[in-house]
């Protein structure tokens, strides 16, 4: 029985309750994160967390809660439902509150809905070509909004675009802005190698800045022996690259095999991201 965390109390996730008035349920009016943990040890914890509260800030949402307060709330969390096993995600979850009427402007006097809970994730994947698991994906134009950089609770744009891969029996949905430039995938950020080099779109409005992207490319450029670089990249490179991967808390780096029906480079996992898998397994657990 999964434990959650709801406004102060830990209780059984079937008990917890909002209120419908509540604004994170009318307006999707809130922040997110999503955190795993392996055998008790977070990955990228304190970004998370950092992220999470540049989100509230930006947003304006009250945030209650120092850094360390989060971790220790989370640690309490992970602690309370290890009966669900060795490896768990953790979703964080702030809306503006509960307010008495259903009004677009923000409402004073109002304290953050504060919502956790946990739940069992699978082993990280094998760092190896033979045995990881392969994706697909499908190619369209991103019509999300122009914020994408805040981990918003609004994800209605990501749900029909990841639906769009996922009716096709796609894994995901790689977009393209206007100008058929890669931003990232409904659900994850994207790299492409080429003659050996990785690279990514650059940070800005048009992608979410991805815990696990920052620990790739850190690891990448700590270790040294391969280049990454963050620029912007054409869907035609991406139709034409010799890898393509995707990558989020819960994927990791997962290989993308077939783009549009069509193999990715020889349609085969690289090795190159079995080379990159080996350095960011490596050193995960450090941020």
């Amino acid at each position: 029985m999964s434990i959650a965390y709801l406004n102060g109390e830990y209780l059984p996730l079937e008990e917890a309750r909002i209120s419908p008035m509540d604004r994170g349920f009318l307006f999707g009016d809130g922040i997110y994160e999503v955190i795993p943990y392996y055998n008790g040890k977070s990955v990228g914890l304190m970004p998370h967390i950092n992220r999470m509260i540049n989100g509230l800030t930006e947003i304006e949402i009250k945030n209650s809660h120092t850094a360390d307060e989060w971790k220790t709330l989370l640690s309490d969390l992970i602690a309370k439902n290890s009966d669900l096993g060795t490896n768990l995600g953790v979703y964080v979850h702030v809306s503006r509150g509960t307010d008495v009427k259903r009004y677009h402007a923000y409402p004073e006097g109002v304290e953050p809905t504060i919502f956790c809970f946990a739940f069992a994730i699978k082993d990280p994947e094998p760092a190896d070509r033979s045995q990881v698991h392969q994706y697909s994906m499908v190619s369209t134009e991103d019509l999300r909004w122009q914020r994408c950089h805040i981990k918003s609770t609004a994800l209605l744009g990501n749900v029909i675009h990841f639906q769009e891969g996922y009716s096709t029996g796609n894994d995901e949905a790689l977009l393209f802005n206007a100008k058929g430039e890669l931003t990232e995938a409904s659900s994850c950020n994207v790299f492409i190698v080429k003659d050996g080099v990785i690279a990514t779109p650059i940070q800005d409005n048009q992608i979410l800045p991805g815990i696990t992207r920052r620990i790739i490319i850190d690891s990448l450029k700590a270790d040294g022996s391969l280049k990454v670089e963050e620029r912007i990249i054409t869907l035609e490179e991406a139709q034409n690259a010799d890898e393509l991967w995707v990558s989020s808390s819960s994927k990791e780096i997962a290989p993308v095999t077939k783009l549009d029906g069509k193999p990715v480079g020889n349609g085969e996992v690289g090795e190159i991201w079995e080379k990159a898998f080996k350095i960011y397994t490596a050193s995960k657990y450090d941020f």
